[in-house]
């Protein structure tokens, strides 16, 4: 005798776990150990083709590299760039009583006067951008400040209208990697700046996905990994998974602080990517994939009395119970192998 599965719960790893609830089923649904049998209250086809356990996993569309830029000098801030601003070197990104901090190229960040005499990789950093702005001509791309260092500093004072002191400190420049886009700026004309206070949030010109993943759904994310996303306008395109946090935290909804990981996700061709900043797109993870297999629906298995899984194939006005083998769970169907089944076949299902 088979019992009804009533119970089918999603469990951690992505699997299922089939609960019978262990009462006979009344006398309409029974089928005897003959085939003999009434027939079920509805029925769903036996499936032949691929099966996969994909996951999608909602983000944020935004950009890379998102990082802060502080004030270099104390004072009243007199201007700053606007929101969206894409800046390139030599830019302005905000002035402190009317001087200008322009924006150079370098990893280190500029925290200390440069002259004569310094040495260092931010004395290196200045010099590439002096000659890659045409002020260091002939100049000797080095860790030292030179006599030829000051020279060509002053050239680039003298082009902004700024005292040629051959001189310069974080009053004047502020280093980024690269271009940045500036996403926020985090004080308004008029406040009072100081050493170490954010000024800007900038972002590098790339897009990106972030998103926070339950812990059971992040083991699908690897870096280096093929996903697909889904994009506001409802276009699809490729993207490679770049980082994968290694410790969960609270995710950022108030109302669902349960631990996550937090996962970024890159474009395999930025030109595709359309849609404002912060508009939701979502990552398809791929799981496990069988190929040209059998499935049915989860609400056609039965629970056997030996503890084994069963299906109720329906021919000719009768029913039958078929003992099957489960294999992948995915998208509300089941893989199954048994005993005379084949794609077409109709089985029973409860009703909808």
């Amino acid at each position: 005798m088979a019992v009804s599965v009533v119970l089918v719960a999603a469990v951690a790893g992505g699997g299922f776990a089939v609960t019978a609830l262990g009462e006979p089923q009344s006398e309409e649904g029974r089928v005897d150990r003959e085939g003999r049998a009434g027939l079920p209250p509805a029925t769903a086809s036996v499936v032949k083709g691929d099966l996969s356990n994909s996951t999608g996993i909602d983000g944020t569309l935004g950009y890379s590299q998102q990082r802060k830029v502080n004030a270099g000098t104390a004072g009243t801030l007199t201007w700053i760039t606007s929101s969206g601003s894409k800046i390139k070197r030599d830019g302005r990104l905000y002035a402190v009583n009317g001087q200008d901090v322009r924006l150079m190229y370098g990893a280190e960040p500029m925290y200390r006067t440069l002259k004569t005499g310094s040495k260092g990789t931010d004395v290196r950093q200045l010099e590439e951008n002096l000659r890659d702005l045409g002020y260091g001509t002939g100049l000797a791309i080095d860790d030292e400040y030179t006599a030829g260092t000051a020279d060509a500093v002053k050239r680039w004072q003298k082009a902004h209208g700024l005292k040629q002191t051959g001189q310069v400190g974080p009053e004047q420049i502020a280093f980024a990697a690269g271009p940045v886009r500036i996403q926020s700026a985090d004080v308004a004309v008029g406040d009072q700046a100081a050493p170490g206070q954010a000024v800007l949030t900038t972002t590098g010109s790339d897009r990106v996905v972030r998103l926070e993943a339950k812990v059971s759904e992040a083991s699908l994310a690897r870096t280096g990994g093929e996903v697909a996303v889904e994009l506001p306008d409802g276009t699809v395109t490729k993207g490679t998974v770049t980082s994968v946090a290694s410790v969960a935290k609270p995710g950022s909804d108030p109302n669902d602080r349960t631990p996550r990981i937090s996962i970024v996700v890159t474009f395999d061709d930025p030109a595709e990517v359309k849609g404002f900043d912060k508009s939701p797109a979502t990552v398809k993870f791929d799981g496990e994939t069988r190929r040209n297999v059998l499935s049915v629906p989860v609400g056609a298995l039965l629970a056997l009395e030996d503890g084994s899984f069963g299906v109720q194939v329906v021919e000719g006005g009768e029913a039958r119970e078929v003992k099957v083998k489960l294999g992948l769970f995915a998208q509300g169907q089941v893989e199954v192998t048994g005993d005379g089944l084949s794609a077409g076949m109709k089985v029973g299902v409860p009703n909808s």
